[in-house]
């Protein structure tokens, strides 16, 4: 979706702007916060554990996703505009980045108080899933996201920024039904990774109007194309959730845990 009329900031006085990206980071931040913060005593977690563990996370997050979103689009910055870096209100932040940078700077808090990782990861998925249908809304206030030029797209467009939060609905879909069959520890988060690497990879990336790495296909028509940066680790990506998955379902065979234990 490209609106040109629509404005990236919710508020303007004078100097001051603040984008509707930041807003959505932050409700995004809430609502995974409120819903850990409800499921502390399934974690065995003081409310003062579960603050700071999630600050951790906040911190890491957008330091690692930043990080990430840098090395891969726009390397130039590190150079030639390391200030541009630090405006991550300004949008470009990757997904993986947040999840890789959030789950060390939690999994370091919590291991220095002598708490088990275990559960704490997969009730992460819901703030995680929430994060992923906010931030592209926000893509869409600031311009971003763009999606191929196609005939059978509405308005001659794919709207990539709908197409990809809609990965965080089934995400959140998935959560609801997998808990129903309580899986082990790690299994929710692990799966849930799988299937948005894989859905991001083969639809959300397909669609999108990003620079190509060494295959440079486009389709005109239909409007799909690749290879993207996200399409070319997705097999990597894949394989790799997949055998945390695994891993997590065999160890749980092989010790099972009552529901709500923390496992390590």
């Amino acid at each position: 979706m490209n609106l040109p009329g629509l404005s990236p900031y919710i508020l303007t006085i004078g100097s001051l702007q603040i984008h509707w990206y930041a807003v959505f980071i932050v409700c995004t931040v809430v609502i995974g916060y409120s819903y850990l913060y409800s499921q502390k005593e399934r974690l065995g977690l003081t409310e003062d554990l579960v603050t700071n563990a999630i600050l951790w996370a906040v911190v890491g997050g957008v330091i690692g996703a930043r990080i990430v979103f840098v090395i891969f689009n726009e390397p130039g910055w590190i150079i030639h505009d390391p200030v541009q870096i630090l405006r991550i209100y300004d949008g470009g932040l990757a997904f993986h980045g947040a999840v890789a940078g959030g789950l060390f700077a939690a999994w370091l808090y919590l291991r220095k108080k002598g708490v088990s990782f275990g559960r704490f990861m997969d009730f992460l998925i819901p703030g995680l899933a929430t994060g992923v249908m906010l931030v592209r809304i926000g893509n869409i206030f600031n311009h971003e996201v763009l999606g191929h030029f196609s005939i059978y797209a509405p308005g001659g467009e794919w709207p990539a920024q709908l197409i990809g939060g809609a990965i965080g609905v089934v995400l959140i879909f998935h959560y609801l039904w997998y808990a129903k069959r309580n899986p082990p520890p790690g299994a929710q988060f692990w799966s849930a990774l799988f299937y948005y690497s894989l859905l991001r990879g083969l639809i959300g990336e397909t669609v999108r109007a990003n620079p190509t790495w060494f295959v440079h296909y486009l389709n005109p028509v239909w409007g799909i194309g690749f290879i993207t940066v996200e399409q070319f680790f997705t097999p990597l990506l894949v394989a790799g959730t997949y055998y945390f998955w695994w891993r997590a379902v065999r160890q749980g065979r092989a010790q099972p845990v009552a529901t709500g234990q923390i496992q390590a």
